[in-house]
């Protein structure tokens, strides 16, 4: 049992960590956000980190319930591949959009983090369907930030 909390704990710290790091370098980024033309659907400020914080849990969980499933070591390998790199991309994209102001580039990488993260859903989803489940809410919060990302870019060139 022990060793089932140290996963839990492990596995929903790991997303926490890597949202945390991205906004500690994304800090003091949000009044230049803010004076953006927004797009249509913009929701206030105050709604991405909430959002992002129940999402970075929902993806803890997710890779929990994987690590707690059977499966042969070849998938589980693939699939904790495709979850780092989703992370990696997830970690990314801010930088791109709000230390950079690249906007193009953050584009490119969502897209990129969309594509990795249906075959991180795919894959999670062969080894615990409870663990694919949990990762659609983020593939829609990342559609809809696919929306808002051209949107900045139509509004903002």
């Amino acid at each position: 049992m022990q060793s089932s909390w140290k996963n839990l704990f492990f596995t929903l710290a790991l997303p926490l960590m890597v949202g945390a790091f991205s906004a500690l370098l994304t800090q003091n980024t949000m009044e230049t956000f803010a004076a953006l033309n927004q797009p249509p659907l913009s929701p206030p400020g105050w709604v991405f980190p909430v959002v992002w914080t129940i999402l970075y849990v929902m993806m803890g969980l997710a890779s929990y319930f994987m690590l707690a499933a059977d499966a042969e070591d070849a998938q589980r390998d693939r699939a904790w591949d495709l979850y780092g790199f989703q992370l990696l991309l997830n970690f990314l994209w801010p930088l791109l959009f709000f230390r950079f102001d690249r906007c193009d580039l953050a584009l490119i990488c969502l897209i990129l983090l969309w594509v990795v993260l249906i075959a991180t859903i795919i894959s999670f989803f062969r080894i615990s369907r409870k663990a694919g489940l949990s990762l659609i809410p983020y593939l829609l919060w990342v559609t809809f930030a696919g929306y808002l990302n051209i949107g900045f870019c139509v509004w903002n060139p």
